[in-house]
């Protein structure tokens, strides 16, 4: 081994050294942190959050016409467990509105935020904007990385 090889090897393990002496310099970013799943693959909080808002993105492009490759029940399968897809077409039937927006009509805009999370699923909200008005729709989002499970009004 050369003489600086074993320079820098030195001076790499002092650097690690004194990054992990300090409180807080390594601490993980909220956006980044990473929850490990019992038997699962581990899934970011940003995972859930982002596949939440594609299933969102791509239904309201299908909705609109303008998703080329989709129509609104194929984004609902590819996102959406079939118990879910069966349960929001009984919510549809039942409200005569559509099951994903809570409404009648297609939202202006969203924003979609992370709530929190147990161990196997994360809570997702997407706040919908009809111009004055404004709903919630609660999703939950498997941090293993499979299909959303559920969505529902927010709680009362």
């Amino acid at each position: 081994m050369s003489y600086r090889t074993k320079v820098r090897g030195a001076v790499v393990g002092a650097c690690a050294v004194a990054l992990l002496a300090v409180p807080g310099l390594l601490s993980v970013p909220v956006q980044a942190e990473v929850r490990a799943v019992p038997g699962a693959v581990a899934e970011t909080r940003v995972g859930a959050v982002e596949k939440v808002t594609a299933f969102y993105d791509q239904y309201v492009d299908a909705v609109n016409g303008t998703n080329p490759n989709m129509d609104p029940t194929e984004v609902r399968n590819e996102f959406l467990t079939p118990e879910l897809n069966a349960r929001l077409d009984a919510w549809a039937e039942a409200n005569d509105a559509d099951p994903v927006f809570r409404a009648q009509n297609v939202p202006r805009s969203r924003d979609v935020r992370y709530k929190g999370s147990d161990a196997e699923n994360a809570t997702v909200i997407v706040t919908e904007h009809f111009g004055d008005s404004a709903i919630d729709v609660w999703y939950q989002a498997p941090l293993d990385g499979g299909r959303i499970t559920d969505l529902t009004d927010a709680p009362q």
